[in-house]
């Protein structure tokens, strides 16, 4: 069965940086979009940012301009690098794969969360 692995996560001051890495346990074929969602305590879980097999990005507006999202097709990985954070960038972040299958039929991979805590 394949998991997606996270890392990166943990506890940075306001106005810095931390980068996040998921990757699945086992090659994914047929790859579509890849992305990144984050859930605060009390709150739904909301996306902050994807990017297509293509390369196009979409961002939530509370992120634009200080997270990055990008792939590496190659290694099946997504990363998100975060900078400028606030302390309401604290959440669990979780990442998203979408398998595209033949039929047009989809599934989603989720990893298990990382905790990210921004202190002001």
């Amino acid at each position: 069965q394949v998991q997606l692995v996270e890392s990166g996560g943990g506890l940075v001051q306001a106005g810095g940086s931390l980068r996040l890495s998921c990757a699945p346990s086992k090659s994914i074929f047929r790859i579509n979009d890849m992305g990144w969602y984050r859930q605060a305590p009390g709150k739904q879980r909301e996306l902050v940012a994807a990017i297509t097999s293509g390369g196009t990005t979409n961002y939530a507006d509370s992120v634009k301009g200080r997270f990055t999202i990008a792939r590496d097709n190659a290694k099946n990985t997504v990363y998100l690098q975060m900078n400028s954070m606030k302390p309401e960038d604290t959440a669990v972040y979780y990442c998203n794969v979408r398998q595209l299958f033949l039929s047009g039929n989809t599934r989603d991979y989720w990893g298990q969360g990382t905790q990210v805590t921004v202190s002001s």
